[in-house]
């Protein structure tokens, strides 16, 4: 047991990992309520801008992180980041203030509010990837190969993204539920300026590690350190073979010029350089095949990562209209978020003592199941989610209309907020497994120097879906209110229908399902591969 303990810079990057999601859930878990209230938005422009805001703060890192693998280590690149993380998040309270005050710009104050939250973007876009990244290389180079599903080196580096998971969550609970209720109390400005604080402890608690952290320097060859750039070069220099200059003029200052044909190719010493390092194409090459034989699995991720923008956009909207009373305590609907990410750190442990156990068994592995079978699993509870979610909302809607009906014109129905609590736990057990095995595919399925990139391309599937889901919003929009009716998300909460939307998405993540099944048989693991050649 003692081979499969994390190291204490391990211990710690997951501490500081738990301190940023602390913040940043503190702002999005609730901000469609601050749009909604605040700022003044309809619920599906308010809905429509989270899901912008949060799908470009999740692709970011897929912009950020092929520069910081060329050109910074990951230790500056936290740095850097979190400095424009904490500019964001204090712009982001100071806009908070300004709105506040009796005499204020509203369009100033709108636009500053946009810069600041895609400030948090630009430093999120930085932060995240390395610091992941940057905990994953402190396992040592023991872990430097990616795993395929019999590889029992594997094991603590599957340890260490569930634990990093588990303390990202328990960072989230605390966000969810601590922020959601001083905001709902206290204000927005207490509400986002406790965020900002929380990031400048965890920079000085990062710092604070540095003598203990595993520093890696891959310095063998200047060509591993800018994998991206070497790509270009590479395909550039490749790309000259096919051109060749058949007249050139020589530079003779005799009386009579004569031109001469000569067989010689475009810059002769590029393609020398490239012979002599033909090995180091190759392994770029290779490189690049591994990027886009990728890009099919992460393509069929998209539907979950749009079902996962749902608990912080709508879901919170149906708990506005239901009872959420305890006594003289109103329950804010954000903090229902948290069922999420209770679920997740109760039933994380389960997963290695009991299910592991279990599956171990049944399909004879020491893994139990392969990365991609846990991917799989999760992907079909969060579509049981969701028709769970449309089921009751289904009621809802019922209740709501029989309401109106009765002459009663209140939108808040006499159904408990508490029904909504099945398709969160759902949601939490199913990033259990899709989350977690996501994490740990994309960063064994990259070559070694490029893991910041890996842990990107992880995060990018929800930053995508967060833009897929926008549009989703806004084509059902267009397509439902052009027929004279209400839109399934109009504002009055009696007139909506949700529940179409939500059956709607379990339709779609059904078929992205099959077609991740299909995908599935045809993968070979990077190791595999690498085994045979």
């Amino acid at each position: 047991m003692a081979s499969k303990r994390l190291s204490k810079s391990c211990i710690l990057l997951i501490a500081i990992a738990g301190i940023e999601r602390f913040a940043f859930k503190g702002v999005a878990s609730n901000l469609v309520t601050y749009l909604t209230d605040v700022v003044g938005l309809s619920n599906s422009s308010a809905a429509k801008m989270v899901n912008s805001w949060v799908g470009f703060t999740s692709i970011m890192p897929l912009l950020v992180a092929p520069i910081a693998d060329a050109y910074w280590h990951q230790y500056s690149t936290i740095m850097t980041s979190s400095f424009l993380y904490v500019m964001g998040l204090s712009a982001l309270t100071a806009t908070a203030l300004a709105r506040s005050w009796p005499h204020r710009n509203r369009t100033m104050s709108s636009s500053f509010l946009s810069l600041s939250l895609y400030l948090v973007s630009l430093g999120q876009g930085g932060y995240n990837p390395s610091l992941q990244a940057f905990g994953a290389d402190q396992l040592g180079d023991e872990e430097e190969l990616p795993s395929n599903k019999n590889d029992k080196s594997s094991n603590k580096k599957t340890l260490f993204f569930q634990w990093w998971y588990f303390g990202v969550c328990s960072g989230s609970l605390m966000g969810v539920t601590v922020m959601s209720y001083i905001q709902d109390t206290f204000g927005w400005v207490l509400g986002f300026a406790i965020p900002a604080i929380s990031m400048v402890i965890s920079i000085f608690i990062f710092t604070c590690g540095s003598p203990i952290y595993l520093y890696k320097e891959h310095e063998d060859d200047i060509q591993e350190k800018k994998p991206f750039m070497n790509m270009f070069h590479a395909i550039k220099a490749s790309a000259l073979k096919c051109f060749h200059c058949e007249i050139t003029l020589p530079n003779d200052k005799s009386e009579t010029v004569e031109l001469e044909l000569q067989e010689r190719p475009l810059c002769q010493e590029s393609l020398k350089d490239l012979n002599k390092n033909s090995k180091t194409c190759m392994h770029l090459v290779e490189q690049a095949k591994v990027m886009v034989r990728l890009l099919p699995i992460w393509t069929m991720l998209l539907m979950f990562a749009v079902i996962f923008q749902q608990p912080a956009t709508f879901f919170t909207k149906q708990g506005m209209t239901m009872k959420r009373n305890i006594g003289d305590f109103k329950i804010p609907p954000a903090t229902l978020q948290s069922a999420i990410t209770m679920s997740i750190i109760l039933l994380m442990p389960l997963y290695d003592r009991i299910f592991i156990p279990i599956a171990q068994m049944i399909t004879r592995q020491d893994k139990g199941i392969s990365v991609m079978q846990r991917m799989g699993i999760g992907m079909v509870l969060s579509i049981i989610a969701m028709v769970i979610a449309a089921l009751v909302e289904m009621r809802r809607l019922d209740i709501g209309r029989e309401m109106r009906i009765a002459g009663l014109q209140s939108e808040t129905v006499p159904l408990s907020i508490f029904w909504l609590l099945p398709q969160y736990i759902l949601l939490g057990i199913s990033d259990i497994f899709t989350v977690v095995g996501m994490q740990e595919f994309f960063y064994g399925e990259v070559p070694k120097t490029m893991r910041t990139m890996g842990i990107a391309l992880y995060t990018s599937v929800f930053g995508v879906g967060s833009f897929v889901s926008a549009l989703l919003i806004t084509l059902v929009e267009v397509y439902t209110s052009s027929k004279g009716v209400p839109s399934w998300f109009s504002d009055d909460m009696v007139e909506a229908r949700l529940d179409n939307y939500y059956w709607l998405l379990a339709w779609f993540s059904g078929g992205s399902l099959v077609l991740y099944v299909l995908l599935c048989k045809f993968y070979r693991y990077r190791s595999d591969s690498d085994s045979e050649n």
